[in-house]
C-alpha cells in the first residue's frame, strides 16, 4: 500500500541514539554542542542525568532515525538488521555514513551513533515528527536542527538513553537504548516514504551483484537465492551485526541524486556534501535477483518518493528491509 508524506509540525528537539548488543555500561554522552564533526576531538562523558529521560513527549506515529557510524572502526554495527529502511549517504572525504529508520521494531541497542548533516533535515521531512538520534553537529548547523520539524534528543539532554560501549575508542563507541526514548515502535503506518510493496514489476534484467562506489567507500549487494535476500558488503567486507548475523535487505535502491558543496566543513577542512533528495531522477531497484531501471520523483520535502517504470507504472518493493544508496547522478 502506498504511503505518502504528511504535514509536519515544528519541533525544537532532535533525537540522538546509541547502543550495543552486549554492553552493560553506565549511560554516557556526546555533547550536542561538540566539535565541527563529532568525535575527532574527544568529549568527556558527563555523569548520567536521569531526570532528563522522557521529558520530550514523542508524537504518536513518530519513527526513530539513527545516524550510524560506518567507519571500519565502527563495524560491526548493532541493530542495523532491525531497521525498516537504511539510507547510505556520502559524507566528507568521500566516506559513507548510514541513517537507519525504525518503525516496525525497536532493537534493544543501536550504534555506534555519529553526527548529523544538513541533508538529513530534508530527507527526514517525509516523516511526521521523527526522532533523530545523532552524536553532535557543527555549531552553525544546530539552529537549523532546532528549527526543523523533528524531535531532537542529544545525549546531553537524555543521557540515560546513551552509553559508551567497551572495546572501542571514541568516537566509535557511543550507543543508544531506543526504549529510553520511545515506549514502543510506531508501526508501519509511520513509514511515509512513498514506498509500495507487492508483486515485482514486469521486465527487469537478471543481476546477482551490484556495487556502488563513493570516492572512499563502496557497497556491494549480492543476491542469495537461498535466503531470497541480498547480502550486503561494505568496502569489500561482509556486513554483519555485532552478533555475527548477516544484514540482508529484501530490496536495494540505487537512487541517483544531485550532490553539491554545502556551507559546512569537518574539522579537517573537508567540505560536507549536500545530497538533494527532493526533485526527480533515475534509479535502479534490485529485488528477487533482478534489476529494474526506474524513475524517482519527490515533489516537495513533505512527500514520500515515488518510483515508477519508464511507462509511468508504480514500482513495488519486496516485503522486508529496504536499503537506499544515494549516489551521485552523472
Amino acid at each position: 500500500m502506498r504511503r505518502k508524506g504528511r504535514p509536519r509540525r515544528a519541533s525544537t528537539t532532535v533525537a540522538m541514539l546509541a547502543a550495543t548488543v552486549t554492553a552493560v555500561l553506565a549511560a554516557g554522552c556526546t555533547g550536542g554542542h561538540g566539535p565541527a564533526d563529532d568525535g575527532r576531538a574527544h568529549t568527556p562523558t558527563p555523569a548520567p542525568d536521569r531526570s532528563a529521560v522522557g521529558k520530550s513527549p514523542v508524537a504518536k506515529g513518530s519513527v526513530l532515525a539513527v545516524k550510524i557510524d560506518n567507519a571500519p572502526e565502527a563495524r560491526p554495527q548493532t541493530g542495523l538488521d532491525a531497521a525498516d529502511v537504511v539510507y547510505a549517504e556520502q559524507v566528507e572525504g568521500g566516506l559513507s555514513r548510514l541513517m537507519a529508520v525504525y518503525a516496525g521494531t525497536l532493537p534493544r541497542v543501536v550504534g555506534p551513533v555519529r553526527s548529523a548533516r544538513e541533508s538529513d533535515l530534508e530527507l527526514l521531512r517525509q516523516f511526521h515528527d521523527p526522532l533523530l538520534a545523532f552524536s553532535g553537529a557543527q555549531h552553525k548547523l544546530l539552529p537549523l536542527i532546532d528549527n526543523a520539524p523533528l524531535q531532537a534528543e542529544t545525549p546531553a539532554k537524555v543521557s540515560d538513553a546513551y552509553f559508551r560501549g567497551p572495546g572501542r575508542a571514541a568516537p566509535h563507541n557511543l550507543y543508544l537504548r531506543p526504549a529510553r526514548l520511545m515506549k514502543s515502535a510506531p508501526g508501519a503506518d509511520a513509514l511515509t516514504t512513498g514506498f509500495r510493496y507487492g508483486a515485482a514489476p514486469a521486465g527487469g534484467k537478471s543481476a546477482n551483484t551490484r556495487t556502488v562506489r563513493y570516492p572512499a567507500a563502496g557497497f556491494t549487494f549480492t543476491w542469495s537465492a537461498n535466503l531470497h535476500r541480498y547480502l550486503v558488503a561494505m568496502d569489500g567486507t561482509p556486513t554483519v551485526t555485532a552478533e555475527g548475523k548477516r544484514v540482508t535487505p529484501a530490496t536495494v535502491v540505487v537512487q541517483y541524486v544531485r550532490m553539491h558543496k554545502s556551507a559546512f566543513h569537518d574539522v579537517l577542512g573537508n567540505n560536507t556534501p549536500y545530497t538533494e533528495t527532493v526533485g526527480s531522477g533515475t534509479a535502479q531497484v534490485l529485488r528477487d535477483g533482478r534489476v529494474y531501471d526506474v524513475n524517482w520523483e519527490r515533489g516537495k520535502a513533505t512527500d514520500g518518493t515515488e518510483f515508477t517504470t519508464k511507462d509511468g507504472k508504480p514500482v513495488n518493493f519486496a516485503k522486508g528491509q529496504v536499503w537506499v544508496v544515494l549516489a551521485q547522478a552523472s
